[in-house]
């Protein structure tokens, strides 16, 4: 399991980069039965980005969202701890959310990293993981029954 580290809030420059980082990232996406691009940014630690898009099926299940995107991309490279993500979308009237499948992928890696969830006019709101997901369940939990 990734190391807890309590969130703490990005300077405004690295906010500025994962929110343009997304938004690039969106352009990449494979979404032509949804129709519904959407891009990720993930910030590690030590700040380093990994960006993700979604990827359509025509078997829809087998479809993957950004922010697991960038998170698998960011364990194959060796990461494992997180400290924010920024995600990015076309909603006008509405700031993106997160599946709650991609909730609970966040959440193996920790409950109190950033989760920037963008309008395409630039504006967010960050919430934590656990915020996102209250009363979750994590690696931790499956120390308990050993």
């Amino acid at each position: 399991m990734a190391q807890e580290r309590p969130a703490r809030a990005l300077d405004p420059e690295d906010v500025r980069r994962l929110l343009r980082c997304s938004q690039e990232a969106k352009r990449s996406a494979y979404c032509p039965y949804s129709h519904f691009p959407v891009g990720a940014a993930l910030l590690t630690w030590d700040g380093k980005v990994f960006s993700g898009c979604n990827v359509e099926n025509a078997c829809y299940p087998l479809g993957i969202c950004a922010e697991r995107t960038a998170i698998q991309k960011a364990i194959s490279e060796g990461y494992k701890n997180f400290r924010a993500i920024a995600i990015a979308s076309d909603l006008q009237d509405d700031f993106i959310s997160p599946c709650g499948a991609c909730r609970q992928v966040m959440r193996e890696f920790g409950s109190s990293w950033a989760v920037y969830m963008t309008k395409p006019d630039g504006t967010y709101v960050v919430r934590t993981v656990q915020e996102l997901l209250p009363a979750s369940f994590g690696p931790e939990d499956l120390q308990k029954i050993q």
